[in-house]
């Protein structure tokens, strides 16, 4: 294998959204990456809490006795705005100190279904790459063609010269977490 770089993954950062209103078929992809990832022995960072998609993976996960840590900003903490958190809990200031310390801790990271949160966690990873803060892998788990119009978008922006083709290349998608 010389000249193959083999990446050994121990934690996977994982965006997804909170919402609780979600396609049954998100749920189920959501608990079976958590399988996936407990599995393989791969922990977990993630934005905290139980709700929605997040509390799916982070719940799969921790069944399978692996960890998992919510890095979550102080101000989401208060009333309690997104559930207790499965496994140990980081408080941060700012949401830029998450994702600072979402990068940091992690080996790579997915983003599943999620709203305006998600992605802007997806880009601000996929833009730190492009600057070589980090060269860490970067995939959407894309179920049931959720990503297609932002895959698509991407690519139009290669096609525009706004991405480079070399770039693009740093965001994979798959449709199973298998």
């Amino acid at each position: 294998m010389e000249g193959v770089l083999v990446r050994k993954i121990k934690k996977i950062c994982v965006f997804c959204g909170a919402n609780s209103r979600k396609d049954v078929a998100f749920v189920n992809a959501a608990f079976h990456l958590g399988e996936v990832l407990g599995k393989r022995k791969i922990d977990l960072v993630y934005g905290g809490g139980k709700l929605g998609l997040m509390g799916c993976v982070s719940t799969a996960v921790a069944q399978h006795e692996r960890q998992v840590l919510g890095i979550i900003p102080s101000a989401f903490t208060v009333n309690n705005l997104v559930g207790e958190t499965c496994g140990k809990e980081i408080k941060v200031a700012t949401m830029q100190e998450r994702l600072v310390m979402m990068m940091e801790l992690s080996d790579a990271f997915i983003a599943l279904p999620g709203g305006f949160g998600t992605l802007e966690e997806l880009f601000q990873m996929i833009s730190w790459a492009q600057l070589n803060i980090h060269n860490k892998p970067i995939g959407v788990l894309n179920i049931n063609g959720f990503f297609n119009g932002l895959l698509s978008f991407v690519d139009h922006a290669v096609k525009q010269e706004f991405i480079t083709p070399r770039a693009r290349k740093i965001l994979i998608s798959a449709t199973t977490a298998d």
